[in-house]
């Protein structure tokens, strides 16, 4: 068979085999009802109480090329060098409003539950005491040690759900994170972390003058029809 025959064959039925996309099904025996309670919080956000978005961008590295960056010009895009020299990482707590699109963030050296109560302790003395808090946060280990246990008992007014695991799409802030990288991080240099963290300080302010907020708009049942369709599909496909 010809290569353009093969072509044809590729355009007609929309084939594209340079292309491969990751994707994990989640396996968690409460996937469906962690589905419908994060799906519910935000298209019925409960009253008189703010709901978050609440998760960590790890590991985020201070960046140097070797080699200045050109900058554009007429015809010729901007250049930079394939490698880099490292200066050492920070991690990035988040709390995005899904109301407003503002954020409450804070840097921290290290990822451990410390650092996670101190950042519950920064939203706490942000948001105004009389509203209820509802974070939705993922089911990384340091969300649920008993210091944080203890801690969230004395402050009733945190109520915590748990997206399922394999299932970050569900976090409306990952799409907050998605913006942070491709707007900020992908083409910035830093020479030490000192210089990236007040680099990020400097855009979220800026962020946080016109936030604005990502709307939600598939219902669960929407959500757990398409997977179950998806997963018919693979089961019948015979791998």
């Amino acid at each position: 068979m010809s290569q353009s025959a093969v072509s044809r064959i590729w355009r007609a039925f929309g084939l594209k085999p340079h292309i491969v996309e990751t994707w994990k099904l989640s396996t968690d025996p409460q996937f469906v009802g962690k589905v419908r309670d994060v799906v519910g919080i935000y298209m019925s956000p409960p009253e008189n109480a703010l709901v978050l978005a609440v998760d960590e961008k790890s590991q985020i590295q201070a960046l140097d090329r070797t080699q200045p960056v050109l900058p554009m010009a007429p015809a010729t895009p901007a250049k930079m060098t394939h490698d880099y020299v490292r200066h050492g990482t920070t991690s990035l707590f988040a709390a995005l409003d899904i109301a407003s699109g503002s954020v409450i963030a804070q840097h921290y050296r290290r990822h451990r539950h410390q650092e996670f109560l101190r950042f519950l302790k920064v939203i706490d003395a942000a948001v105004p005491k009389d509203l209820e808090l509802h974070l939705i946060l993922d089911n990384y280990a340091t969300h649920k040690t008993e210091p944080v246990k203890k801690w969230l008992l004395r402050h009733p007014r945190f109520h915590l759900h748990f997206t399922p695991t394999s299932a970050s799409w569900l976090n409306l802030v990952e799409r907050w994170f998605a913006e942070l990288t491709c707007r900020k991080l992908r083409r910035s240099a830093h020479r030490s972390v000192v210089e990236l963290e007040r680099d990020l300080r400097g855009w979220i302010n800026e962020w946080n003058k016109g936030p604005k907020p990502f709307g939600w708009t598939k219902t669960a049942d929407d959500i757990l029809e398409t997977l179950a369709a998806y997963c018919t599909r693979i089961n019948d496909s015979g791998h």
